[in-house]
């Protein structure tokens, strides 16, 4: 009982705002990470988990039977799942892809913007280690265990100021990398032309367009980015002489 007391009180513990320095800092690494190129294609691969971790999560959710969660070094990544191949079930299931990180970035927006930042981490945490439980492929494995080292450092060893700063910048790599994932996913469309993308699922499912979804995926993540910044961002810290 006193375990499960002391872990609450670490995982409810409140953050003292990050000065301006510290967040602009933390804000502009994250954009960075995913504008820049080479920065950009090893973020993504945390994109790509929190993508197919929203495809398991609504497969379960929708009563589906989750096979398992393979991620790849071209950040690509596949979950199966067993069920009706048609029906609302399998839509809200490809749905969820693209949109997950959009909506991940803001409950760690909201959590981070009333000083949550352990229980950001501690969050990370259970959602590596669930993913652990699923994936079937030693890469994937590989970047569950390194994205859970680094967590795990940052949780433990980290302190207070620093987690909050690294939880600035995670959910800035998710909020804009949902964005640009989702913008990229109609130049890859336009390349493969394989009908695989969740978008070309969807569109032979519900027989909208396939662009349409993307422009929901993208939407959705400019939405979801814009109310990150409204809660991570002082009022008047941009007007600020």
């Amino acid at each position: 009982m006193d375990f499960i007391s002391t872990l609450w009180s670490r995982v409810t513990l409140v953050s003292a705002p990050l000065t301006v320095p510290m967040l602009v800092g933390a804000l502009v690494a994250g954009i960075l990470l995913v504008l820049l190129p080479g920065a950009w294609h090893t973020v993504r691969h945390a994109v790509t988990v929190v993508h197919e971790g929203g495809h398991a999560l609504v497969a379960v959710v929708t009563g589906r039977s989750l096979t398992g969660i393979r991620l790849h070094s071209d950040t690509s990544g596949l979950t199966v799942s067993r069920g009706p191949k048609t029906g609302p079930g399998m839509v809200l299931t490809l749905l969820a892809g693209y949109t997950a990180p959009a909506l991940a970035a803001l409950g760690a927006s909201w959590m981070l913007s009333r000083g949550y930042s352990a229980g950001l981490l501690w969050a990370l945490l259970l959602v590596l280690a669930l993913m652990l439980l699923q994936i079937r492929n030693f890469f994937g494995l590989w970047v569950i265990l390194v994205g859970a080292a680094l967590v795990v450092g940052v949780t433990f060893l980290a302190p207070a100021t620093w987690q909050l700063v690294f939880g600035h910048v995670v959910t800035v790599v998710l909020a804009l990398g949902a964005l640009r994932a989702s913008l990229e996913l109609q130049t890859s469309r336009r390349r493969s032309r394989n009908g695989q993308s969740d978008a070309d699922q969807l569109a032979r499912l519900t027989h909208v367009p396939g662009l349409a979804w993307v422009f929901v995926f993208v939407l959705v993540a400019l939405v979801c980015a814009i109310a990150d910044a409204w809660m991570l961002v002082p009022e008047g810290l941009l007007t600020q002489p």
